[in-house]
C-alpha cells in the first residue's frame, strides 16, 4: 500500500497591504498566491458585473472625472476584465480588489486578489 505524502503548497506574500491569502488552494499558474504570477501597478476596486467567462470576470470601476470648463466633477465608469483564480469564490454584485499584472490575454491584464461579498449574496447563503 502506497501512502501519499501531504503536499504543502507554498502561499506567497504578494506585497499588498490588507490582502489576506485565501484559505483554499489551487494549482493555477496564474494565481498570485499559489502560482508564479507577479503583480505590480495599480490596485483597483470594482463591482463584479459578469462571471460567465472561464476563469475571468468582468468588473465595473466607478470614478470621478474633472470637467475643466465648469470646474466640476462628473461620475464615470469603465469596464475591465480580470483573471479569477480558482481559490476565490466570486458572484455577481460582489466587490473585488484587482491588481495589474502582465498581459494574460488580449484584454486581460489584471488579477483578482480579494473579494468582499455583497449584502444580497450573504443573505442568500443564510
Amino acid at each position: 500500500m502506497v501512502i501519499m505524502a501531504e503536499t504543502k503548497t507554498k502561499i506567497r506574500n504578494i506585497g499588498i497591504p490588507n490582502v489576506e491569502p485565501p484559505e483554499r488552494t489551487c494549482e493555477d499558474i496564474n494565481c498570485p498566491f499559489h502560482g508564479s504570477l507577479s503583480v505590480r501597478g495599480r490596485v483597483m476596486e470594482g463591482i463584479v458585473s459578469s462571471t460567465r467567462m472561464h476563469n475571468t470576470i468582468s468588473f465595473t470601476m466607478n470614478y470621478l472625472g474633472l470637467i475643466k470648463k465648469y470646474a466640476r466633477y462628473e461620475r464615470r465608469r469603465s469596464k475591465k476584465l480580470a483573471h479569477l483564480p480558482p481559490c476565490l469564490d466570486v458572484k455577481v454584485g460582489d466587490t473585488v480588489k484587482v491588481v495589474e499584472c502582465r498581459p494574460l490575454s488580449k484584454n486581460v491584464s489584471c488579477v483578482v486578489v480579494a473579494v468582499t461579498p455583497s449584502k444580497e449574496n450573504t443573505q442568500e447563503e443564510e
